[in-house]
């Protein structure tokens, strides 16, 4: 097969429509539409059928679909490791990191691997977790700094720290002067990550638990280092890791409570099949050799 058709038929295939592949591509509809024949023609069987004014793929379809997004990272990679050795240098990082990390742990990394490999580059993508795991399965990352996920045939995931979330308000908060219970949480407005994030769903699967009404939320930030300023300059609780305590945020106080404190397991993730540089993998073994729990 040739190379070029299997990566003309990914584009195809995700926009399930040739003209729109045509454009995105800049070539002819008549061009690509050569390209199915050919791939088909060696297939012996039909890689789409017709849908409305679109196409969509048959299973034949589907399955060459996941072997050319394969080959396709796999040339990626060739090319990538390749080149590390033919220039001799220390290469490459595509890093991924959730907020937290990225604030109070990646710093003190990155100084370290400076040290060690002054010429090493960084790409760096700060996100949510479900982000960042569909970058690196798409092989658009090369390693994840975030919350433990399991092990599978894709993903690599090695744990090297444990941290807690906690509910979180200022120091001058009223709620410091009465008896703390769960049900006391209620008389306060929040600011609450989004009810896709994780912490945040965990977080009303324990008021539903005990039977109570969940946070009332005022503010719903998509920043989430937003966070700790709206709670340091008001009475809104929230619901955030101890790293910051452990920062120096001498604003903020825990709310101490069993019931919601959340352990969130960290981990280093990666894919089991992926070219790690001489830079990632030395990246990995500073963060092993400085927090792993």
């Amino acid at each position: 097969m040739d190379v070029r058709d299997l990566k003309y038929f990914e584009v195809i295939a995700e926009e399930g429509h040739v003209g729109r592949a045509a454009e995105r591509l800049f070539k002819t509809q008549p061009a690509l539409t050569k390209c199915i024949d050919r791939l088909e023609e060696q297939l012996g069987a039909p890689l789409f059928e017709r849908v409305g004014r679109g196409i969509r793929l048959t299973a034949v379809g589907q399955a060459l679909l996941a072997r050319a997004r394969r080959i396709s990272l796999m040339m990626d990679e060739t090319v990538r490791e390749i080149g590390d050795y033919a220039n001799g240098r220390e290469g490459n990082i595509r890093l991924g990191c959730i907020p937290t990390l990225a604030e109070h742990i990646l710093p003190s990394v990155c100084e370290q691997l400076l040290a060690e490999a002054g010429k090493v580059t960084i790409d760096l993508r700060v996100s949510m977790n479900d982000v960042l795991l569909e970058g690196l399965k798409a092989g658009e990352l090369d390693v994840v700094m975030g919350p433990m996920i399991k092990a599978d045939d894709v993903f690599v995931t090695e744990e090297i720290m444990q941290d807690q979330m906690v509910v979180m308000a200022s120091a001058s908060h009223p709620i410091f002067g009465k008896k703390i219970a769960l049900r006391n949480l209620l008389d306060y407005q929040w600011v609450l990550p989004a009810q896709s994030v994780a912490s945040r769903q965990w977080l009303d699967n324990v008021f539903d638990r005990h039977h109570l009404a969940r946070p009332s939320v005022q503010i719903t930030p998509t920043v989430l280092n937003m966070i700790m300023p709206l709670i340091e300059r008001s009475n809104l609780l929230g619901f955030a890791s101890k790293l910051n305590l452990k920062a120096g945020r001498g604003h903020l106080k825990e709310v101490a409570l069993k019931e919601t404190t959340m352990l969130r397991r960290m981990g280093l993730t990666y894919r089991r099949d992926t070219y790690l540089s001489p830079a990632a993998q030395r990246l990995i073994a500073i963060i092993k050799r400085s927090y792993s729990a």
